[in-house]
This record gives structure tokens, sequence and C-alpha cells, in this order.
């Protein structure tokens, strides 16, 4: 069992940076590949980013691509989402997600379906 925690949400003007935490309980958290996603408002749950278990290997979504970097301390149980530059569109509440898979980022790693362990959420609001 995984239990995840989002924290780092707030309200930003647009152009400006937020970071998200991830924090972890539970074990082997190294043998996990992490994603962020994010849900806004009357529309379903889209992908954002994802890194492997050694975090070596990541993927972002094309509307991120640039602005946005995930990375993992797996010393702290703890995976990162640093966001730049960012845009009133990036208004939703982020999740992280945690899966059982110790490969490289694959295309399919953009679904949610094959995360196993979800966060509550922060909510992340960016002013024009």
């Amino acid at each position: 069992q995984v239990q995840l925690q989002e924290s780092g949400g707030g309200l930003v003007q647009a152009g400006g940076s937020l970071r998200l935490s991830c924090a972890t309980s539970g074990r082997a958290f190294s043998s996990y590949a992490m994603g962020w996603f994010r849900q806004a408002p009357g529309k379903e749950r889209e992908f954002v980013a994802a890194i492997s278990w050694s975090g070596f290997s990541t993927y972002y979504a094309d509307s991120v691509k640039g602005r946005f970097t995930i990375s993992r301390d797996n010393a702290k149980n703890t995976v990162y989402l640093q966001m730049n530059s960012l845009k009133p569109e990036d208004t939703a509440v982020y999740y992280c997600a945690a899966q059982l898979y110790s490969g490289s980022i694959r295309p399919a790693d953009t679904h949610p379906k094959v995360y196993n362990y979800w966060g509550q959420g922060t909510q992340v609001t960016v002013s024009s």
C-alpha cells in the first residue's frame, strides 16, 4: 500500500511559479513510477507529467513541456512538480499518482488507469 499526500498548491498570478510536492508513505517508494495529473471543473482528468522509479526517464504533456519539471527524491519518498510560467489554463486540482513499475516511462503511463494509488489533490489557481 502507498499513501500519497499533495501540497504546495495555491493562488498565483499568470507568469508566476509554484512547486507541488507529493509525499508518500508505505514501502518501496523507489519501485513506483509516479505521475501528476490535473482536473479542471467540467473537464476530464488529464495527464501532466510522469517520472520513472529512477528519475532518469520523464515524460510531459505537450501543454506543459518546457514550463513544468517533474523530479523525485527517493530518500525523502517525495515527488515534485515545479511549475513555471503559469497560465490561467493551468488552473485545476492537481493529483499525484503511483504505479508499481520499474521500467522507463511509456506512452501508456499517460493514462490514469495504469496508476494504482492516488492522492487527494491540491488546488492550483492562476489568475490573469
